[in-house]
Formats: structure tokens, C-alpha cells, sequence
């Protein structure tokens, strides 16, 4: 039993247009997918990847915009990181910020183990997202051309999921399911770089490296987290396809882990757990993809349906607020 890497992350914005902005313009990703939360039609669903939406970089948001802000602190995922390729991309990326005005730390290598470089930053709701060097690692994305005049050139593109960042009070509960249950490998553990009092240990996927770690800091005095716009509200992690799926899904209820069963969600399928009381994980097959029903050539373009909402689209519509994906601005 092996989960093959970060599949998608799913947050949450109060700021569909001003979110469409930023992941677009400011970071060069592509809209791949203008859809709705299968779950709540109110709400808009937008997938974010490379030219191609292909699995690993996925960053997907709920729009959620009478929901409060995130109240941060522990139980809960609280970064999430992107692959760069070497330190002058860091170095463009740390400029393009300061020019466009959103804010980052400093490039630093203390905080993620292996001495890799990463550059912090955060979008306008305060998501928490992290630029990470590779090393030049292979990667499966293609980067997005983008909008002309001000395009993220393609050595410098995003080319993935690094991984993310959990906390929690305790390690009493998710330690075991880390390890144990699905597979992960302790690669790291040290003391916190800013909170030395605390621990922090570094978790591998078959091997670890880009796209295949999991990053665990113990707080056991902070306060919990409340999920609202600028946090996220799960991960998933990749499964070859249905087959894959299904035995991981007897595989969880064997060793006493609850799941929501297999959900087809049209351009994937779904498998959710919790292993604690905020931290919620997915595994999504690698298809069928979001060409299923969009021509490649204009993902994102139109509001997208799973046919079973087809019959409620003239419903759905009137409760969504306008979101303009225009072809000509390169989504």
C-alpha cells in the first residue's frame, strides 16, 4: 500500500475575484476548472494547476464569502508548499512579490529539514504558501504560458506540490495513522527553527522529496484552529486510479480508520478520512481528469457541471455571483 504524492489542496476563499487574481496573474497558475462544491452549489469551486491540470498541482478553493476569516492555531493544515526550480527562481520569486506587493518572508533554510531553500508568503486573505527549491527534480508540470505582459517565464514556473504543513496538540493520535497505517517514513525531526520548544518532524511518501512530504509541528499549547477564508480545509493524495482506490478504501476500515466511502466527484474520485478532529485527508485517483468534459484547449472557460448538476444549471447559476474567466486573459 503506497499513496504517490500531494494530489490537490483545498482551501478556502470569501474572494472568488480577488482569488481568480492571484492565483492566475500573481502566480502564473492556470484555471482549470470553474466549477461548484458538489456538496454546496451555492459556493464556486475553482481548480488552479499547471497548463495541463495535472495532478500534484492542484490548489482548489471554495468560495465562501459570508464565512469569517481563519482563526489560526493547532489541529489543522497550515501551509502549503510549491516547487521552484533552484535559487534564482526564489531570488524572482522574492522580486515579483515586492513589485506586485504581496507580502513574503525572507529566503530561508532552516525551517523544512535538508537544508532546503524556502521563500514564505501569503496571498491577500492570509493563506499561508511557501515556495520551496527542488533541486531540479524531475516534475511532471507544464508550466501555463499566462496572460501576456507580465507572464511568469517558464524556468521559473511553479512545478508542483512540495508538501504541506500540519499542527498539532499531540502526536499520540496522528502519529500512529502517519506511520502506520499509511506508510509515511519519519525523514526529519528536529526542534522548531522559530518555536525551539517545539518539534517538528518531517514525513516522507515513498522516499519523500518534491511532492511526496508531509511536515508535522507539535504545539501543545496553542490555541485550535477554526477553519474560515484564507485557511485550508483538506489534502488529498494521489492514488493511480479506482482499482488503487478501492483497496485502500477496505484497507482503511481493516485497520479501524472511518471513511466517507468512494465518492465520484466526475473529474476524480474521492475517499475522505479524518485522523484527527481538524485535519480531514483525501485520496483522489489521478483521473479521469478535467478534459472530461472541457476541451483541453479552454479549460476554465465556462462554468462546468458534473452531469448529474446538469439538470439544475439554470438553478445553480442564478445563485452564483458573476465570476468573469475571460479566454483573453490566458485562463
Amino acid at each position: 500500500m503506497q499513496l504517490h504524492g500531494l494530489h490537490h489542496v483545498t482551501a478556502v476563499t470569501g474572494n472568488a475575484p480577488g482569488n481568480l487574481d492571484f492565483y492566475t496573474r500573481v502566480l502564473g497558475l492556470r484555471l482549470v476548472k470553474k466549477t461548484v462544491n458538489q456538496d454546496d452549489t451555492s459556493a464556486y469551486h475553482l481548480f488552479y494547476s499547471d497548463a495541463k491540470g495535472t495532478p500534484g498541482l492542484d490548489m482548489t478553493f471554495f468560495d465562501w464569502p459570508r464565512t469569517g476569516p481563519d482563526q489560526r492555531g493547532t489541529d489543522a493544515i497550515v501551509n502549503t508548499q510549491f516547487r521552484v526550480n533552484g535559487r534564482a527562481a526564489l531570488d524572482y520569486w522574492a522580486d515579483r512579490f515586492d513589485r506586485l506587493g504581496v507580502w513574503h518572508g525572507p529566503i530561508d533554510r532552516s525551517w523544512l529539514g535538508n537544508d532546503r531553500a524556502v521563500l514564505a508568503f501569503e496571498d491577500a486573505e492570509g493563506q499561508r504558501l511557501a515556495l520551496v527549491d527542488d533541486g531540479g527534480a524531475p516534475a511532471e508540470t507544464e508550466a501555463w504560458p499566462g496572460a501576456p505582459g507580465d507572464a511568469v517565464p517558464a524556468e521559473f514556473a511553479l512545478r508542483g506540490f512540495h508538501g504541506v504543513g500540519l499542527s498539532v496538540p499531540r502526536t499520540d493520535r496522528v502519529e500512529p495513522i502517519l506511520s502506520r497505517v499509511l506508510g509515511f517514513q519519519e525523514l526529519d525531526r528536529r526542534p522548531h527553527p522559530t518555536l525551539p520548544e517545539q518539534q517538528m518532524i518531517v514525513y516522507g511518501m515513498d522516499g519523500g522529496g518534491p511532492g511526496r512530504e508531509v511536515t508535522l509541528v507539535v504545539e501543545p499549547d496553542a490555541p485550535r484552529a477554526w477553519l474560515g477564508r484564507g485557511g485550508v480545509h483538506h489534502v488529498a493524495f494521489r492514488l493511480r486510479d479506482a482499482e488503487e482506490q478501492q483497496r485502500w478504501a477496505d484497507y482503511l476500515l481493516n485497520a479501524g480508520v472511518r471513511h466517507s466511502g468512494i465518492i465520484d466527484r466526475f473529474y476524480f474520485k474521492s475517499l475522505y478520512f479524518r485522523i484527527s478532529n481538524g485535519i480531514l485527508f483525501e485520496l483522489a485517483t489521478d483521473g479521469p481528469g478535467f478534459a472530461s468534459d472541457e476541451d483541453p484547449a479552454h479549460l476554465g472557460e465556462a462554468l462546468a457541471l458534473p452531469p448529474f448538476l446538469e439538470p439544475r444549471r439554470a438553478q445553480i447559476e442564478a445563485g452564483l455571483r458573476p465570476l468573469e474567466t475571460a479566454p483573453e486573459s490566458g485562463q
